[in-house]
């Protein structure tokens, strides 16, 4: 070919090539231009105090569970980010770092310096942990049962004291953090810095610190890569949607421990 084909910017260039031996010879075929369409919008926004919280959710329904960690009702009418924050006394840059998080956004160091108060934070994390427990917990436990009924195999006994050894290891990590870690930190706050270090830190904490999801994710994957159900596939969907959502939520759950919570913490420990 001599001349040489640039896309347009409008349009989408597509390059179907197929190479057909021809006396020795390769020819190469054209098939321009297609238009791409997309049903979805693939990449999230980013959000800010004046965008929409109506538009947002539309755009993410997960975002629905980050109100509920923050205890703000899903009615949100044609409010702001702002102003739906100042409507139920939240720190509006500390709500858009964790929201931001939903949509893939992950906070820098001076994003979070500007954080001023870890009680919204810790009040998240907590309802989050209610979450685990009341709710998604007996929901999974509930799926299990009802697959248990016709499914006595050796995978799946497996997978089931995986999950109850599992879940086992969840409860006692938030029972640790409702317990100890999370008291302290709130004595923290309330005395400035000034308490007893040697019973408990944010260094304790740290090391403490449990990787959950990652043990949620191998969970998920046994039941996709071992456990065959033909008859209960519709249960079986449903447990598995359950372990995607929560391992979501879990995977920012810690980002938010890990990368918010532990540095304020440890700023507040160095007053």
């Amino acid at each position: 070919m001599s001349g040489q084909i640039k896309p347009s910017q409008a349009n989408v260039l597509i390059l179907i090539r197929k190479l057909h031996a021809i006396n020795g010879r390769y020819i190469m075929q054209l098939k321009l231009p297609l238009q791409i369409k997309t049903m979805y919008k693939t990449e999230k926004t980013y959000i800010t105090k004046d965008k929409k919280m109506l538009n947002l959710i539309n755009e993410n329904y997960s975002l629905l569970l980050c109100l509920q960690h923050f205890d703000i009702d899903f009615a949100v009418d044609n409010k702001t980010v702002e102003t739906l924050c100042s409507e139920n006394e939240i720190d509006p840059h500390t709500f858009i770092i964790i929201a931001n998080l939903y949509n893939g956004f992950f906070p820098g160091e001076n994003d979070i310096t500007k954080i001023k108060d870890i009680k919204p934070v810790l009040s998240f994390l907590k309802n989050s942990h209610s979450f685990y427990i009341e709710d998604k917990y007996p929901e999974l436990k509930y799926y299990l049962g009802k697959l248990k009924n016709n499914n006595s195999s050796k995978d799946f006994q497996m997978i089931e004291k995986f999950f109850v050894d599992y879940f086992e290891e969840v409860l006692e990590h938030l029972r640790y953090e409702d317990e100890i870690a999370f008291p302290y930190f709130y004595r923290l706050k309330e005395k400035d810095g000034v308490v007893d270090k040697k019973s408990f830190s944010a260094k304790e904490y740290r090391n403490h610190h449990t990787d959950i999801e990652t043990k949620l994710t191998d969970l998920k994957n046994l039941f996709l890569q071992h456990l065959k159900i033909k008859s209960d596939l519709n249960i079986k969907r449903k447990f598995l949607n359950t372990l995607f959502g929560l391992e979501f939520d879990l995977k920012i759950h810690s980002i938010i421990e890990e990368k918010v919570l532990i540095p304020l913490i440890e700023k507040i420990e160095g007053k």
